[in-house]
């Protein structure tokens, strides 16, 4: 009995190890971000203050009209949102780009808890996040829908029904999009209240919302990830702030 035991145990052991094993290669194996997104946290200016607090980076513009914090993408570097939350930021729009463990939003879909204390004179909130990151940021506004204004979907889509809250949702993606799926985008678009804004960015595509390269599976975009980004600011910007800020 004993060498039998001994026997379970190794192979249980080894089980472990190789579960430890290739989970470690899962995590280790994401999208990095390029030069310019790197750069675009590194450049300091009088309009936008960037800081890094705990595993936030902080975009804080010099008169922050309202607050939006970002989930990133499945298995992407959060530092490659870095040019699209900057960006947002020299609009007035407060940005909290999260970290997320193992660049996996679904491993703390919690992450916004908390953050909008860290800025109180902010009254204007909305959640935001791409693909994953996305679809993780619609499963806490559900949850806390009487504390956000709103919620911006990049390339996502809601599994948690809203139609019953006060959020109002604005849904970005691409027409050359080869990551997103499709069927399931349709299916759940019943999720979400009727007023929704969709924008459907020609010649866009998956990967380009952040600063990561091109993503396995996706279509040939027409367009720059410069392009994309600037459309992408201008849509969020003309449903986050007021024409009168």
């Amino acid at each position: 009995m004993k060498k039998r035991a001994k026997i379970i145990l190794a192979v249980c052991l080894a089980v472990l190890l190789l579960l430890g094993v290739g989970g470690y290669a899962y995590v280790a194996d994401y999208y990095r971000a390029d030069e310019s997104a790197l750069e675009a946290t590194a450049y300091q200016a009088d309009e936008v203050q960037i800081s890094e607090v705990g595993n936030v980076t902080w975009f804080v513009p010099r008169k922050p009209i309202a607050g939006l914090i970002f989930y990133p993408g499945g298995k992407v570097e959060h530092t490659a949102y870095a040019l699209l939350l900057r960006a947002c930021a020299e609009q007035g729009l407060l940005c909290a780009l999260v970290r997320m463990p193992g660049n996996l939003a679904v491993l703390d879909a919690n992450a916004a808890d908390g953050l909008q204390e860290k800025h109180p004179e902010i009254t204007t909130w909305y959640i935001a996040g791409h693909s994953l990151g996305g679809a993780m940021a619609a499963n806490y506004a559900a949850a806390h829908s009487d504390d956000y204004n709103g919620l911006i979907l990049l390339a996502a889509y809601s599994t948690k029904d809203l139609t019953q809250t006060p959020l109002r949702v604005l849904s970005i993606y691409g027409s050359e999009d080869g990551v997103m799926d499709w069927e399931s985008y349709k299916k759940n678009w019943a999720n979400l209240p009727a007023n929704t804004t969709e924008v459907i960015l020609e010649g866009g595509c998956h990967a380009q919302f952040g600063s990561y390269g091109s993503q396995d599976g996706d279509g040939t975009p027409t367009i720059s990830g410069k392009e994309q980004i600037r459309q992408t600011v201008e849509a969020i910007a003309a449903f986050a702030i007021p024409y009168d800020a």
